[in-house]
């Protein structure tokens, strides 16, 4: 079932009919879905929905069997990782994928050597420590030793050095204690505030359409629902198997 159709005055990312496969089990099965440029759109579904797939599939991570995927008005479908984070686009991967041994300000060199070749790589870094005043204190600091917010932070604020038009993230507060799910989704509003376009796929259903402008509902590698933030919080489907209503 679908809902009223998402508004996308200005689409940033247009994907149709995108499948994938591993092996012999089709993880996506025909995905169509719009983001418009400067707005957080929701991705939700239950465990094995299809969702980071979705995600590894949009920048490259996993093999399309089929469809097409538009950025910025370009075909990428075809573009390898590097070339589509170039592009603009970057993800923020489940689990943070941090490298212990590394510290805070290696990990931020590592996104500056995928910067899309906007302003001042030295700029953008000093940026992300005043947006993250925790990591400018943590700097040298070994990755590995920071808490589960602070690495959240740091996977984030790693992606942000490419300065991405579009932050695609998955699952942020994965793990973390509730009042650090609130700093953490109030750093995406603010990215938001800021002119960032975003796809989130987040566990946290309730937060994620308080923040978001609209959503896709996601089941067996299929779209099953979508509409805007409201919408998708005032219907019966989405409370009885998401709110708990």
């Amino acid at each position: 079932m679908m809902m009223s159709t998402i508004p996308t005055p200005e689409p940033l990312l247009e994907v149709n009919g995108l499948k994938v496969a591993y092996g012999a089990v089709e993880a996506l099965k025909g995905v169509d879905l719009s983001v418009a440029r400067g707005q957080i759109v929701t991705l939700l579904g239950a465990n094995g929905a299809g969702k980071s797939s979705t995600l590894n599939a949009l920048v490259g991570l996993a093999g399309k069997k089929a469809g097409r995927v538009v950025f910025d008005g370009q075909d990428i479908s075809a573009m390898a990782p590097e070339q589509i984070v170039r592009r603009g686009m970057t993800l923020t991967p489940e689990g943070r994928r941090i490298f212990p041994s590394l510290t805070v300000d290696e990990h931020l060199l590592l996104g500056g050597a995928m910067h899309k070749g906007r302003g001042n790589i030295a700029e953008v870094r000093e940026d992300m420590l005043t947006r993250f005043p925790i990591l400018k204190e943590r700097l040298n600091q070994k990755a590995g030793s920071l808490s589960g917010g602070e690495q959240q932070m740091l996977a984030i604020a790693r992606s942000l050095m490419s300065s991405p038009d579009l932050l695609l993230l998955d699952e942020p507060s994965l793990g973390l204690a509730p009042q650090v799910v609130d700093l953490i989704f109030d750093l995406i509003a603010g990215l938001r505030q800021r002119g960032l376009t975003i796809l989130l796929v987040e566990q946290n259903v309730q937060l994620s359409l308080e923040i978001a402008d609209s959503g896709y509902v996601m089941a067996n590698g299929r779209i099953v629902l979508s509409g805007t933030a409201a919408e998708l919080r005032n219907s019966t489907e989405i409370q009885g198997a998401y709110l708990g209503a």
